[in-house]
């Protein structure tokens, strides 16, 4: 089995890239982590990926005059990783139209909602607010339009009564960080493909497009 050589884009903790790293770990999880990629220097999971063994490394966006200057700069670093795939863990940062052209289809992000719904940022206190009775996540295909794409899988969890941002949202970060690994596994080994602008999986793959984890409201 070939493996896909992956990079990991985040600014902050990096939970989600440490669940991928440690899934990665397994000799047969088909994407192989080839680097880690920080906009922020200062960003903890720098020191989370390098503690497991893996490069990390930062290219600061505040030394660049533009958005131009610091995505040249990040194309550079993938190419010189030699990534085929980049998965994006809490990287805080809009890629633009020219940098997700160059690498069509080959992006992935992670988003703390049932997209189509609530997109952007403050999704847990948007989705307690308009009286959802489910939150969750979704890995999709990186777009040029904000939290577009399509979607490889979601995971739902239960919005329960008494809920406040704070709950709702560690809920949610521990489904993320079951269904990322799950999510990139079926895209890196091809059970996962674009088609259009839907995903369709490959004849033999058991797996929902919506995961439920959790206990089901009352």
């Amino acid at each position: 089995m070939t493996r896909r050589r992956t990079a990991i884009l985040i600014s902050g903790r990096g939970s989600n890239m440490e669940s991928l790293l440690r899934a990665a770990a397994d000799p047969a999880f088909p994407a192989e982590i080839v680097g880690v990629v920080s906009n922020r220097p200062d960003a903890a999971g720098i020191g989370r990926a390098r503690a497991l063994g893996v490069r990390a490394e930062a290219i600061d966006h505040r030394a660049f005059a533009g958005r131009a200057g610091f995505e040249a700069a990040l194309d550079a670093r993938l190419r010189a990783l030699g990534a085929d795939l980049v998965c994006l863990a809490g990287f805080m940062r809009l890629l633009t139209a020219p940098f997700v052209e160059a690498w069509r289809d080959r992006i992935l992000n992670i988003h703390p909602s049932l997209l189509p719904s609530f997109p952007g940022l403050d999704t847990h206190a948007r989705a307690i607010a308009a009286g959802a009775r489910f939150a969750g996540c979704t890995v999709h295909v990186v777009r040029p339009e904000m939290d577009s794409g399509p979607i490889i899988a979601q995971a739902a969890v239960p919005i329960l009564p008494g809920d406040d941002e704070a709950a709702l949202s560690a809920r949610v970060l521990a489904a993320e960080h079951r269904l990322y690994p799950m999510a990139v596994a079926l895209y890196a080994s091809g059970s996962a493909r674009v088609e259009g602008e839907r995903i369709a999986y490959g004849r033999g793959v058991r797996f929902a497009e919506v995961a439920s984890f959790g206990p089901m409201p009352g």
